[in-house]
């Protein structure tokens, strides 16, 4: 009995976990395709680490405080909200602060991402395209 548990539990899907193959996961470009981010679980919730970056977006990065732009988390903390939506923490490199955001998978090859100040207030959005 005590096996047949353990086997249950362990073969069940816990509640708050996200599949491994969901929509949202992947390299994705930002509009000017100066940054590609890998979007991949993080334990329950979902991250997105910089992979890629143009010799500009580096640059930025740094006059912003963030010299090793290449390998940062950009997305943490992202919990999904339904099967299209999340809500996380936006890092910004340029300027070295951190916003709300959400992430918005509109079909296989697009999402969108907004990043807010406090109280939604001051709110920009991106259109990301999937690389793979």
């Amino acid at each position: 009995m005590r096996r047949a548990v353990i086997a249950l539990l362990l073969a069940a899907p816990a509640g708050a976990a996200v599949p491994a193959k969901h929509p949202s996961y992947g390299v994705w470009q930002n509009p000017a395709n100066s940054v590609h981010v890998a979007a991949k679980p993080c334990g329950d919730k979902m991250c997105g680490v910089v992979v890629w970056a143009n010799a500009k977006a580096k640059a930025d990065a740094a006059k912003g405080g963030s010299p090793h732009l290449v390998g940062m988390n950009l997305f943490e903390g992202f919990t999904q909200v339904d099967d299209t939506h999340w809500k996380g923490k936006v890092f910004v490199p340029d300027i070295n602060k951190t916003f709300s955001g959400t992430v918005t998978v509109v079909n296989a090859n697009t999402l969108t991402g907004k990043g807010c100040l406090i109280g939604g207030i001051g709110c920009k959005s991106q259109t990301w395209t999937r690389v793979k």
